[in-house]
């Protein structure tokens, strides 16, 4: 099983760098989460939001395995808990499935990259900013294994 976070996007700032990787550090070799990072469109093209979006998703599907699993981030997504999440990597590890976390541009994700996504996920109903949400996620990926493995770090 690979776990990979796709995200849009331009260069993060070192701080990002340093968060994610301290708990990607953490997660089990099998479990390692591959960040794969695409430049976003630039609006200086004079492409309005749909067209841009339709640029961005064409970057992502060629990012995308046939029998992978996709997860779109989108405001409007299922939030989901902790222990929901924990289930799932369970199942996906007993499945022995690849996983696509898909992070969209400024503005989203475009339509079909929803289309694709076997489901989709909203962190919050708060906005975080992009570089925020990789490290939400590996820390969230590696609460969900500590939880699968019986560690203290997540607690109820």
């Amino acid at each position: 099983m690979k776990v990979n976070l796709l995200a849009l996007g331009h260069k993060m700032p070192d701080w990002v760098d340093i968060a994610f990787n301290n708990y990607n550090h953490r997660l089990p070799h099998h479990l390692k989460i591959q960040m794969l990072e695409m430049p976003a469109v630039s609006r200086q093209k004079g492409l309005n939001i749909a067209q841009i979006k339709a640029q961005e998703a064409v970057l992502i599907q060629k990012q995308l395995k046939p029998d992978s699993v996709n997860i779109a981030l989108d405001e409007n997504g299922k939030t989901i808990s902790t222990v929901c999440l924990s289930k799932q990597l369970n199942q996906w590890q007993m499945n022995g499935q690849d996983v696509n976390i898909i992070i969209g541009g400024a503005d989203g994700l475009g339509r079909s990259i929803l289309e694709v996504s076997h489901q989709c996920w909203s962190l919050s109903k708060l906005t975080f900013p992009h570089q925020l949400v990789k490290v939400i996620i590996a820390e969230q990926l590696y609460r969900a294994y500590s939880l699968l493995s019986n560690h203290p770090y997540h607690r109820e």
